[in-house]
């Protein structure tokens, strides 16, 4: 049995732990949290040792893994001492508020035998997955655009709590549109440029709520994206992706993907003109379902890697530090236009 704790008990803290909780190879002794409360009922209900000091827990429980859900401020602190005492690492995402951070623990992570990834859950959905798929396999031949949409309902009022604070990682770009600038790098690699970039205020006035940019590539590949997290029309986070390439275009969202070729390819699985493949065509049962397939498959693709060896290249560290980079990129180009 892997022994595992949790370092922050909110929201993701708790989702992680649930699906990880009925793991059969995972054993969960630890929490550690700021709050008195949640500490007393860990313990009580849980049978689950507490700790408000995170290098405590760490020191003296053993553990073989950690679960880190804290506000981003504290990602670089709590990863860094995690993996400088030998523990494999999953970090909720944004990875760090400084890329020059991420770049210390992804250098410290080198040559050590630990599993390190950052929850960029998208990467894991079957649908996105199976576009990364025909996009490798060159279906669209030569590409030549792409447009990613992201929308939800998350900021629809003025409001006080860490979503609207810069320094706690809040506004739309590192707690929203991450998601999204991280799939433009799983599914296209990382654009050379950014421009025209532009952050709108809604609702918030320290932080953006929406985010605009143009993305472009040294192929010459162009992309767009666009996000807002105060749409109202929307129930819950929606995503869309479109890629057309010379031969075709894929459109894309969580539930659905469509191909559109101009030709069929010679090894029959898709005709000309448009097919349509949804998620229940791709998706397999999971062991235990939370808010989605994916968010259990991420984390038993992070244990499965631990228990066989494997240092695991979906959504490292690495990867996380890439998306920090683009993050920094934004903001940069948004600056430069207002000077």
């Amino acid at each position: 049995m892997l022994r595992a704790a949790v370092v922050g008990f909110g929201r993701m803290g708790m989702t992680h732990f649930s699906i990880l909780n009925n793991h059969p190879e995972v054993q969960f002794v630890a929490v550690c949290d700021c709050s008195s409360f949640v500490l007393k009922n860990v313990g009580k209900y849980m049978g689950l040792a507490g700790f408000k000091d995170y290098h405590k827990m760490i020191d003296e429980m053993d553990l073989d893994l950690v679960i880190i859900a804290t506000p981003v401020r504290l990602h670089f602190e709590v990863v860094k001492y995690a993996v400088r005492s030998n523990l494999h690492v999953f970090v909720e995402k944004p990875f760090c508020l400084d890329a020059q951070q991420g770049s210390e623990i992804v250098d410290i992570v080198k040559g050590k035998n630990l599993v390190n990834q950052v929850g960029y859950v998208l990467r894991f959905n079957d649908v996105f997955r199976e576009v990364k798929r025909l996009l490798k396999e060159g279906l669209l031949g030569d590409l030549l655009s792409f447009r990613i949409e992201m929308f939800g309902p998350i900021i629809l009022k003025e409001t006080s709590g860490w979503r609207s604070k810069k320094g706690e990682g809040g506004g739309c770009l590192r707690d929203f549109a991450s998601h999204s600038i991280d799939l433009v790098n799983y599914l296209l690699g990382q654009p050379e440029q950014v421009l025209g970039t532009v952050f709108k205020k809604i609702y918030s006035k320290d932080v953006e709520d929406a985010v605009y940019s143009t993305f472009l590539y040294k192929n010459g590949l162009v992309g767009h994206l666009q996000v807002n997290w105060s749409d109202p029309s929307c129930r819950k986070p929606t995503y869309r992706v479109e890629v057309l390439g010379r031969k075709g275009k894929i459109v894309a969202d969580c539930h659905s993907c469509k191909l559109f070729l101009k030709s069929a390819p010679v090894d029959g699985e898709f005709t000309s003109g448009w097919s349509m493949r949804y998620i229940t065509d791709l998706a397999e049962p999971v062991r235990f379902y939370v808010r989605g397939n994916e968010f259990t498959q991420q984390l038993d693709y992070f244990i499965d890697c631990i228990l066989n060896g494997k240092h695991g290249d979906m959504c490292s560290f690495a990867d996380g530090l890439a998306t920090d980079l683009i993050i920094e990129k934004l903001i940069k180009n948004s600056t430069e236009r207002h000077q």
